[in-house]
């Protein structure tokens, strides 16, 4: 949060968890599934999995969801982000272990949803 005060000078404010983050856990394929997505994306989807999963990774919000049913490689919840929220990861929480289970990551192209290159029905 920023407070402004012209002339005076500039207050950053910054809000810390003292909660220990999660830890990331990548399932082995993961590297497969990106050799379908552009490399320029990389770094996008590596900052954003842990800005958007490190810290309530099982919190609602916009653009991280619950799955209704278990879904793509089991996975119980899912983030959107990315030009036009293309890009989808498919993850579970556990909580006890304080840890998400990255299933899947794929891209968003109109209707269709995929990973490693094939096509998986929504």
């Amino acid at each position: 949060m920023w407070i402004d005060n012209p002339g005076i000078l500039t207050i950053i404010i910054v809000k810390m968890s003292l909660e220990h983050p999660f830890i990331l856990v990548y399932a082995r394929l993961i590297k497969e599934y990106l050799k379908s997505i552009e490399p320029k994306y990389y770094s996008l989807i590596h900052s954003q999995i842990e800005a958007l999963l490190l810290f309530e990774p099982d919190v609602e919000t916009r653009n991280r969801k619950p799955l209704k049913r278990p879904g793509v490689f089991e996975s119980t919840w899912e983030i959107r982000f990315g030009p036009e929220n293309c890009f989808r990861v498919f993850y579970k929480v556990d909580r006890k272990e304080k840890q998400v289970n990255i299933l899947a990551i794929g891209e968003k192209r109109g209707n269709r949803l995929f990973i490693g290159g094939k096509e998986i029905e929504l």
